[in-house]
């Protein structure tokens, strides 16, 4: 694998994140920290009455890869239920770890291609998908 790490999809998608604005008064709320590196990735989820993402707001204080992690996650949370976010969490780490060959079923993940052999920048990668996991478990509460 020799595509670069930092490609430009990668930095486009970093430049990009949405729903960048803290909730006011969310129903659930995380906050994740890569020890590595000094990622760290807070979310605030509403949920509706179907236990659906209804409402998303982020603080994102990290590299270029959970830049675009974060974005990732952001474009297509919205409609989602816990379960979905908690499988998302599940099939990223067991790809970035080698379990499977083929990339999550979340649009834009196959991006991070370059970065499985970089076990290191693993934790970035997950970062936003494991907080908006834990926060809509929070706000199931």
């Amino acid at each position: 694998m020799n595509a670069p790490l930092y490609n430009t999809q990668i930095l486009r998608l970093a430049a990009s994140v949405a729903h960048l604005q803290r909730l006011e008064a969310p129903m659930g709320t995380s906050e994740k920290r890569s020890p590595v590196c000094g990622s760290r990735v807070t979310v605030d989820v509403d949920l509706d009455a179907e236990g659906r993402v209804a409402a998303l707001g982020m603080e994102v204080r990290a590299c270029a890869l959970g830049q675009a992690s974060s974005a990732l996650m952001a474009s297509h949370a919205l409609g989602r239920t816990q379960g979905e976010l908690a499988a998302a969490v599940d099939a990223l780490t067991g790809w970035l770890a080698g379990a499977s060959s083929a990339a999550p079923d979340w649009p834009g993940l196959e991006i991070f291609a370059p970065a499985l052999p970089h076990r290191a920048r693993h934790p970035s990668i997950r970062l936003a998908f494991e907080a908006a996991a834990e926060a809509a478990a929070q706000a199931r509460r």
